[in-house]
């Protein structure tokens, strides 16, 4: 009767997860430092413009927003209770496009805006934040550096004077930069953070830059005789004897607002001149004081489009790092299978929708991958990697939405997982931006399970945990719903289809059981630690168990995704060994028979279970 269990054991007994270590096959690993509080950390991913408004005395002025000349005098920051989908005045008079004047839109949500909710972070469980993009830019997303030894002034207290002592500065002189009233007020955050046991990652975005970006500003200005001339990619310089601009160079992916910075000669590193401002503002957020001591600085990078900055780079940079402060935590941003190319570069993981978040949907979401398969394709442990697991970010729909969408919304399985840009009304027509349904939580809920029981710290996107939804970018970005604040009900529609009316408020369950899901995180080493057993992958029932396993006790976790209530047959080494329910995805009481053959467990359609097994734990 544990046919599928034992042919799993067959599958593991050549995966070795019980003593997991780096494959022989990959090199060492360069530069790693050794952050090991991150396998302990659950991660909260905040897009700062969207997560509150604590001070509205440092709204952005439309002046400060990209492509400002098409924007109306009329426009304003948008109320934060609005419907997403209701388009002001000066929105309308850009168009009738609502996917074209969204991107203008600000909230002013600030740094004021999350010490504010500092409590609540607390409250949910969260132990490390990364942030979005802080840097001073134009664009919402931030990603379009004008500088990166400043935050952002309209993140701080006084942007007006900020940027007026930002304009004095000699901004490739490191002995030249001051601390503006943001970056003092950032650093005030990141002690506040740290007071609370909360580390903070920032957003590195150093393959590109925006155009305001003090040395592309001066190339456009002066042309091949700038003295950042060769910092990038310039295919065509203009020239003074004719009307036109023929100026052109590299943009990502050929998106000229995003102009790429220059590799070294031997494409072996980055330009020398950019890896030295690299490195002088890496020093500037890791050791503010310059005292050698890192306490007062941030715990660590999350890499943008790593892949596309040659490895030789981040060798030298992880040094760098690792010598500023040795338990420093570096994770890329690479959508592909990761493990050599951090082997190479030095990163301690990877945000992983590879091994984890595709094959999560998969299963989880879309019914589509099959338990066996769906083992094959999850990261296992190693004994260097600690990967992010995510389910959505600010690059994906929100985990509501792709739940409401399903197989064909996100991540679509061909001869690999491949993420399919179909994910919005912006490319598909016949995308749902509805509400979750009641069986559609139940599927969060699942999800949120996997990814607090999982090997690997997880990371929740802003607001998945209060119930928002929402389709791909820019959709994803709506303000934070708080449980304080009253809604607008969302009654527009981006394309203007029928829709039904739909209730915009804190969802207090959901909620409550990430909070739950979180604290058990907490509460058990060897879900953090432990080693990793699978227990049951049984197709045929469309169930999947593992264990994990740690000198402090063992913890059994159970899924049934099918639509009728499975039987899962678990075999433990010691059946009479006490057993504990500790975590139940649906309000059902479970059916537990222990005997000498191992434990049968009865789990409704749609449900998840956490049982404590031997040892107890609290």
């Amino acid at each position: 009767m544990f046919r599928v269990w034992a042919t799993f054991m067959l599958l593991l007994a050549a995966c070795d997860t019980s003593d997991p270590a780096v494959d022989e096959d990959l090199p060492e690993a360069q530069g790693a430092c050794e952050a090991d509080w991150a396998r302990d950390a659950i991660f909260y991913q905040i897009f700062p413009e969207r997560f509150w408004n604590g001070d509205t005395l440092n709204d952005p002025v439309r002046t400060s927003v990209d492509n400002a000349d098409r924007v109306p005098e009329s426009w304003q920051v948008m109320p934060w209770t609005s419907d997403w989908y209701t388009r002001a005045e000066w929105e309308t008079a850009m168009g009738d496009d609502f996917y074209d004047s969204v991107f203008q839109r600000r909230y002013g949500g600030d740094l004021q805006g999350v010490l504010d909710r500092l409590p609540y972070l607390e409250q949910l469980g969260v132990t490390a934040v990364y942030f979005n993009p802080l840097f001073h830019a134009r664009s919402l997303h931030k990603y379009d550096g004008s500088s990166f030894h400043h935050i952002d002034p309209y993140f701080g207290p006084d942007p007006v004077r900020d940027l007026a002592r930002m304009a004095l500065e000699s901004d490739d002189d490191p002995a030249s930069w001051v601390w503006t009233a943001a970056d003092s007020l950032f650093l005030h955050l990141v002690n506040e953070m740290h007071m609370r046991g909360i580390r903070v990652i920032l957003d590195g975005v150093f393959n590109h830059t925006g155009r305001d970006f003090f040395a592309f500003a001066d190339v456009r200005a002066h042309q091949a005789a700038s003295r950042y001339a060769d910092w990038y990619n310039v295919l065509v310089w203009d020239d003074p004897e004719t009307e036109a601009d023929e100026f052109d160079y590299e943009g990502w992916w050929d998106y000229k607002p995003l102009p790429v910075f220059a590799d070294s000669e031997d494409k072996a590193s980055v330009h020398p001149d950019v890896a030295k401002y690299v490195l002088a503002i890496t020093k500037r957020w890791m050791d503010p004081n310059s005292d050698g001591d890192p306490s007062d600085g941030i715990d660590g990078w999350r890499l943008d489009v790593a892949t596309e900055v040659p490895p030789g780079f981040w060798r030298s940079w992880h040094a760098a790092v690792c010598s500023l402060n040795p338990a420093a935590y570096t994770v890329a941003e690479i959508w592909d299978e990761s493990a050599l190319f951090l082997a190479e570069a030095g990163f301690m993981g990877a945000m992983n929708y590879h091994g984890f978040a595709f094959p999560a949907k998969g299963f989880l979401i879309d019914g589509m991958l099959m338990p066996i398969e769906f083992s094959e394709f999850l990261s296992l442990p190693n004994l260097y990697s600690v990967h992010l697991n995510l389910i959505d970010s600010h690059d994906t729909d929100r985990l509501a939405s792709m739940i409401v969408n399903g197989a064909p919304s996100a991540y679509v399985r061909e001869e690999r997982f491949d993420y399919d840009l179909a994910a919005s009304p912006r490319s598909l027509p016949t995308y749902n931006v509805q509400a979750p349904s009641e069986r559609e939580r139940q599927l969060q809920r699942l999800v949120v399970l996997l990814q607090m029981t999982w090997t690997h710290p997880p990371m929740i996107y802003y607001g998945s945990e209060a119930g928002m939804w929402g389709a791909d970018d820019p959709d994803d970005r709506m303000p934070m719903v708080w449980p304080e604040l009253v809604y607008e009900t969302q009654t527009h529609d981006p394309l203007a289809r029928p829709r039904r009316a739909d209730r915009v408020a804190f969802d207090s369950t959901i909620f409550d059981f990430y909070r739950r899901a979180m604290a058990l995180r907490h509460n058990h080493v060897a879900l953090r630690r432990g080693a990793v057993e699978i227990l049951l992958a049984d197709d045929a029932q469309m169930s999947w168990a593992f264990a994990r396993t740690h000198d402090t006790g063992r913890v059994i976790v159970a899924f049934n995704r099918s639509e009728a209530e499975a039987t899962l047959l678990l075999a433990t080494p010691d059946p009479k060994a006490p057993l504990h329910v500790k975590l139940v995805t649906q309000p059902v009481d479970l059916v537990l028979i222990s005997d000498s053959t191992g434990i049968s467990l009865k789990l409704p359609a749609l449900t998840g279970a956490v049982l404590t097994y031997g040892i107890p734990v609290p």
